[in-house]
């Protein structure tokens, strides 16, 4: 049985979360989940997160993390394995290539990344910039109209 979602209510009510919805409607067209290798997603604190992904058999070579615009990228490819160790009987350790991605919300940057036994560890903290935080608009009294000032680079920097 299958649920379908309208979100054109949604749209007709709100502004600028147009990309909130386009990822919800695409994640409800997703066909199939794979869930190798598992992962973790924990908040650590109000803008900070971290990625827990099980990456056992792979070493820093072989893991790969990206970061484009708004998608965290991680992979892992094996390099070619020989088997001058014996002809294996059971391979229960999977050790296949790997793709796995992230949808990151605007301003979330990658900070870290650690590979300690078998997890790796990506660390994340969403900054958001200066110009884009909330500030006081000052109300006048209605003869005169307070200037909203716009933030200018100051000569220096410019100059550098």
């Amino acid at each position: 049985m299958s649920t379908v979602l309208d979100f054109s209510p949604l749209f007709r009510s709100s502004v600028g979360f147009d990309r909130m919805l386009n990822a919800l409607e695409n994640a409800r067209r997703v066909a199939s989940i794979d869930n190798w290798p598992p992962y973790d997603i924990v908040k650590t604190g109000e803008d900070e997160y971290r990625i827990t992904m099980a990456v056992a058999g792979f070493t820093e070579d072989e893991l790969t993390i990206t970061q484009e615009q708004n998608m965290l990228m991680v992979a892992g490819h094996k390099s070619g394995e020989s088997e001058e160790n014996g002809q294996y009987l059971h391979r229960g350790i999977a050790g296949r290539a790997f793709q796995r991605r992230f949808e990151l919300a605007d301003h979330v940057k990658v900070v870290g990344a650690s590979l300690v036994n078998g997890l790796l560890t990506v660390e994340l903290k969403r900054e958001i910039p200066e110009e884009m935080k909330p500030r006081r608009i000052a109300i006048g009294t209605g003869e005169t109209l307070p200037r909203v000032e716009a933030r200018q680079a100051e000569p220096e920097k410019l100059a550098a």
